[in-house]
This record gives C-alpha cells, structure tokens and sequence, in this order.
C-alpha cells in the first residue's frame, strides 16, 4: 500500500461511533476536533491524562477503564489506535482490517488504513495537508505547509476570492493601536476582501498599500462635508457604496466601540437596511501601555483601571467624566485623546485629593516605528508635554503601575 499515495476524503462522523485506543497525549490532541465532528466517541483505556479526563467528566466522551479488547471496534466506523501497548495496537489494528473500519495508528504509519493529516480552519474552510507516502513522513513539514496556508488565508496575504455572488455590506474593522501586525486575523482578511475601504487618520496606514489595485480607498478626512457634519457624512458615503453592491471596510483605528463612533455608524446603517459586521480591535488603552512596559494593572499595586476621552477639560460643560471621583480611585487612569487637555486634567486630579506625584507617563505612536516614550508626576506633566514636544497621538497613563515595569530608554 506504501507504493500508492493516499486518497485525500472528508469523514463525516456525526453521530457515527468512533473508537479510541488509549487516553495519552495523541488522544488528548485528536480528541476535540472528533467532538466537534459530532462523532459518538468511545475510549478504551485503563487511564488518560487529566485533558481527557475531563472530556469524559463532561460528557463529551464515553469511557470503558480498562485494556482493550477483541470485539471493542464492532459498529465502528473510525479507529484511533493510540495506546502506550504495541500487542494492543496490533491487535486492535487487525480487528479494524477484518472489520473494515478505517483505522489510524499512532505508532506505525505502515501498518494504518488512513492517515490523519495535518488540519486547520479558516471562515469555513478546513485545510487539510497529507504526506503522500508513509516511510519518510515528516510531520513538521505537512504542520508548516497547513499553518502557511491558513495563516495567509486568516491574514489576507493568500488571497482567494469568493466566486459565487457576495452580499453586499458594511464591516466595522478595528484596526488595533497602529502596527499593522496586531489587527486581528479576521479583520485583515475583511480587507484583502473588500471593493471600497473608508479608512480613519489613526488606523494602521500600512495595511493600505498591501491591497489590491481595484480596491477604492477613501480618506474619511478627506471626505467632502457640505452641509452635513463629518460623522454624517461618512455615515452616508458607507450608506451610498453598500447600496451599490459593494463589500464595504470603515477600518478604524484600535476597536470601533472604544472613543470611536462605531455605534453610531452602526445605527445609521441599521436604519438605511444595510447589513453590517463589527470586528473587534486592540484598544490602544491597553496595548499602547503594555507596548511600553507599562502595565494597566498589576499585582499589588493596581486592581483596577479605567479609561477616558481626554477630548474635552475638566471645566468644560460637555464633559461627561466624574474627575472628583476618578481622583479618589487607587487604580490606574487612562486618558485617551488628552495631550493638549493634560494640563487642566492633571490640575483637576491635585485638586481633588490627587497626590502631586504620581507618576505619568506619555506613549506617543504606540506600537509604531515612531513610539517614545516620556515620563513625569502630576506637577510636572503639563511642563513636560511642552519642554519633550509631545504630539497625539499618544496615551496618557497616570498611576504607580508606570514605575512597575524597567526604567524607560533616555
């Protein structure tokens, strides 16, 4: 059999009874994906590792606590053979050939009916990579060719089009904080997928030379106003390019719901009937601090942390922020969008019961080539953005967690 390669076929186990010599490590790692196949699972084996016992202990599984045993792969339609016994293996691998059940075994390839093959997933799509012969087999080498894959796949580098007829609509991207490589999988395979992108100031700008010459990119800064205010008109170039059947990308910069309108052009698409999906991005509050080894708690010195829009001061009359009581809180304060507002919010903060040194820190670009990092107290800070020339955008963390970490570079 060795001389011929194997063919390639998807097992549907649902339902379907599926035997499992031995509860080791091979089990533990084929085990989920045949419970996610729906399979009717049944291992034999006198014990198993603390993974798959829990698989039993859930329900998941049923388990029979002892050696195996002729006549244990009757009504099976699939065999793993995995136990630390090879007389076992043998035994059980020969009932699966007199049963013509199509069986794998874990300890000798050669002697195996099927072949597991490296698998992975992608939006409904499993990659399957299988050697083509048996004596030789390198397993690292299929993981690396199946990880390759699904990798540009997830990512958008691998791109394959959908050839039947798309829905059009509208995808709110988080970008993440401004490296290009901490979108999330999926919101980069949104945008290798996309006819038209709307893209803000502070999402990840490199990502926009990696797409294909068709795809229309639009500056939302850019965006003609007229008569309409700036969040209304891009609501309305969303609203106008979906309705043209297009597949439509508002690519935001770290997650759309965080200080960043999402909802609001989410609603403006619900009342115009325009199907639309929001993916998640890295807040910059978090990931920009942890960037800068700084993190937002940590054990001991902060259990909590809160986040702020440093857009409007203290004493302005559209603020929504409780400064008093963010004052009082022990945690760490984050404030987004509040270089030019630093001063004001840091005197307002001493004068509620703030102590004059705490520790500040600025990180301006976050996560980009760009990034530095500048440090201060609450008496300094103001002083300091001037003296260092600190630019947006950056994120402002105020609190003990900024000496947690080592000292920052001069």
């Amino acid at each position: 059999m060795a001389e011929h390669p194997a063919y390639p076929v998807g097992l549907r186990l649902s339902g379907r009874r599926v035997v499992v010599v031995g509860g080791g490590t091979v089990a533990q790692r084929r085990l989920p994906a045949l419970i996610a196949a729906g399979a009717d699972v049944l291992l034999v084996s006198p014990e198993a590792t603390p993974s798959v016992e829990a698989m039993a202990d859930a329900g998941e599984i049923a388990w029979q606590r002892r050696p195996y045993a002729d006549g244990d792969l009757a009504d099976a339609w699939y065999a793993l053979i995995a136990s630390s016994d090879p007389a076992a293996n043998a035994a059980a691998s020969a009932e699966a050939e007199r049963g013509r059940v199509w069986c794998v075994r874990a300890d000798d390839a050669d002697q195996a009916t099927a072949w597991t093959p490296a698998t992975g997933h992608s939006e409904g799509v499993t990659v399957a990579v299988l050697t083509t012969e048996a004596r030789g087999r390198d397993p690292r080498h299929t993981a690396a060719i199946r990880d390759a894959v699904v990798e540009g796949l997830r990512d958008g580098t691998l791109v394959a089009p959908h050839h039947r007829t798309r829905t059009p609509g509208v995808a709110l991207v988080g970008g993440g904080p401004g490296d290009p490589d901490l979108i999330t999988v999926r919101g980069r395979r949104l945008l290798a997928e996309a006819d038209v992108v709307i893209a803000d100031r502070l999402g990840p700008r490199d990502l926009l030379a990696e797409l294909p010459p068709h795809v229309e990119v639009i500056d939302a800064a850019k965006i003609p106003y007229g008569r309409f205010m700036a969040q209304e008109a891009i609501n309305n170039a969303l609203i106008e390019h979906a309705k043209q059947g297009k597949s439509v990308v508002r690519l935001k910069g770290g997650d759309p719901y965080v200080f960043g309108r999402g909802m609001e052009e989410l609603q403006a698409l619900a009342e115009a009937g325009i199907a639309c999906t929001v993916v998640p991005g890295i807040s910059s509050s978090i990931s920009v601090p942890g960037a800068a080894c700084i993190p937002v708690t940590h054990r001991g010195v902060a259990h909590e942390f809160t986040v702020v829009s440093g857009h409007v001061a203290p004493d302005d009359e559209r603020s929504l922020v409780d400064w008093p009581a963010l004052a009082r809180l022990t945690g760490t304060l984050v404030v987004l969008m509040g270089v030019d507002k630093i001063g004001r919010i840091a005197e307002t903060l001493v004068a509620h019961g703030k102590s004059p040194d705490t520790p500040v820190a600025l990180v301006q670009e976050g996560t980009t080539a760009a990034q530095r990092r500048v440090d201060a107290t609450l008496a300094t800070v103001a002083e300091t953005v001037r003296a260092e020339d600190v630019k947006p955008p950056a994120v402002i963390v105020i609190g003990e967690v900024v000496t947690v970490g080592p000292a920052p570079a001069p």
